[in-house]
């Protein structure tokens, strides 16, 4: 209980930070609206065509999106002095990560959960189907889970901005091709089982990633 207390502080310290600025949440917003506008008007209005690029569309804008989000993760905080002090503070690295996964899952879900109906209006899909939801949100688990490491990793580099999306994006290929193969038989009206290879791959990758950063954030966030 004492652990997500202490979790809870640090996902309360980000959240209260952000309706602050308005930083993280307004920002990437405003590119994933964007870029769902472009890709919109980029498919037309043939059905056949926005069926099948729908779902790479969807995932390649919540990629880019949680990118931009998780590079503001530890950076202001590294900014202006603060992650020594969170480092200093008698917790543990564990709860740290956990803090700022559970932050940056919040600041994307949120995301998602604005953009998804637009999308849905936009392209005259079911996106707000259980399934796609389902899938939106265990994908988005994983994402934040790796994306939270590497974010700590590239903190400490000169060129950070460079170097989340170069290290981080190779290693979530996987859940994101089973994202978009999941999100598409989804999309046709395809049955649960039809895409449970996929969203078992998705599962696995959560698990498997929250396990091994959990375990290496400490050493990760040292400088």
């Amino acid at each position: 209980m004492n652990f997500w207390r202490k979790v809870i502080a640090i996902t309360w310290k980000d959240a209260l930070s952000e309706m602050r600025t308005r930083e993280i949440i307004f920002s990437v917003l405003v590119f994933t609206l964007l870029v769902i506008v472009i890709f919109n008007f980029a498919f037309g209005t043939s059905q056949e065509v926005i069926v099948l690029v729908a779902p790479g569309s969807l995932w390649v804008t919540f990629a880019f999106a949680g990118v931009l989000s998780l590079n503001r993760a530890f950076i202001p905080e590294k900014e202006q002095g603060c992650l020594e002090g969170l480092m200093a503070c008698p917790i543990s690295r564990e709860i740290i990560y956990v803090g700022k996964v559970v932050s940056s899952l919040l600041f994307m879900l949120i995301i998602e959960a604005i953009a998804l109906p637009i999308f849905a209006f936009l392209f005259n899909l079911p996106m707000l189907s259980l399934q796609v939801i389902t899938i939106t949100v265990l994908t988005t688990v994983g994402f934040v889970a790796v994306g939270t490491l590497f974010s700590a990793l590239a903190v400490n580099t000169k060129a950070r901005e460079m170097v989340l999306p170069i290290l981080f994006l190779p290693i979530v290929v996987p859940i994101i091709i089973g994202a978009v193969e999941a999100s598409g038989l989804a999309l046709a009206g395809e049955s649960w089982a039809s895409f449970s290879s996929w969203l078992g791959i998705i599962v696995a990758f959560d698990a498997i990633f929250l396990v091994a950063s959990f375990l290496v954030f400490a050493f990760v966030v040292e400088e």
